[in-house]
């Protein structure tokens, strides 16, 4: 299990050398405007899900995995005054740096939480919209993730996530070299996969939008660093990883977690 926010690629990403295709370029210029360095430099997720998310002011977000704080920060500032921010992180390391980024943005509508996604610190019905980014294919068990995102969730209201998966079969082999180059693809699911959790844990309305395809050609340079041949690689890697948006919705007439 790994619930820390910003351990998806290592720390080559945070330097921009093996990761780079993954984690850079996911915030636009006005987005980076508004918040400290430090968290935009403590970012290392896939996507860009509060770009994605339908946010409106008033709503209730949290952040699974919410590292450094910048999903959570950005949220905060689209949800306004009337809304609230939540981040869920395991580590104190990170839960300090959040913190600190928290106070140097000026946002008072954030509120960063010390536990696991597999065992959410929130009650029942009491969110809006759930985010992540590149968090939850880490889990060991995302079955209880996605159960437990279900459990808070308020009915009616939805995940909108950001995350890797797989396209179609990945040999062993394979999955183990590009593991090497990609720390986000570690517990990746293949697509069909990850739907059919979303689905067995009582979600509607699912949805998969690709964000960014992984190509071989990205991984030219690690892959010749290690020996391998880029070129046969290529047809069993090229377009089988892919950073996608994940939306569901909770069924508004669903009962078990009712008030």
């Amino acid at each position: 299990m790994n619930s820390g926010g910003n351990a998806c690629c290592g720390a080559d990403a945070a330097s921009g050398s093996a990761c780079d295709p993954i984690t850079s370029n996911l915030y636009d210029a006005s987005q980076v405007g508004q918040l400290p360095a430090e968290a935009l430099l403590a970012s290392l997720g896939c996507g860009n899900p509060t770009a994605l998310a339908k946010l409106s002011p008033g709503e209730t977000v949290l952040d699974l995995g919410s590292g450094g704080g910048i999903d959570v920060l950005l949220s905060a500032k689209r949800v306004g005054l009337t809304g609230k921010a939540y981040g869920l992180d395991m580590t104190d390391e990170m839960l300090a740096l959040a913190n600190e980024n928290k106070q140097k943005a000026g946002i008072e509508n954030v509120e960063f939480l010390k536990g696991e996604i597999e065992h959410i610190p929130l009650p029942d019905n009491s969110v809006d919209v759930i985010i992540s980014n590149c968090v939850i294919n880490l889990s060991a068990n995302k079955d209880l993730v996605l159960s437990e995102a279900f459990r808070v969730l308020k009915p009616g209201e939805r995940l909108a996530v950001s995350d890797v998966v797989t396209r179609g079969e990945v040999p062993a082999e394979i999955r183990k070299s590009v593991l090497l180059w990609i720390g986000c693809i570690a517990g990746a699911l293949e697509e069909s996969d990850y739907r059919s959790k979303l689905l067995n844990v009582g979600f509607e309305s699912v949805e998969m939008e690709p964000t960014r395809i992984y190509r071989a050609e990205d991984a030219r340079e690690f892959l010749l660093r290690e020996g391998l041949d880029v070129d046969a690689v290529a047809l069993k890697v090229d377009g089988k990883f892919l950073s996608a948006f994940i939306r569901a919705v909770k069924p508004s007439t669903d009962s078990r977690y009712s008030q």
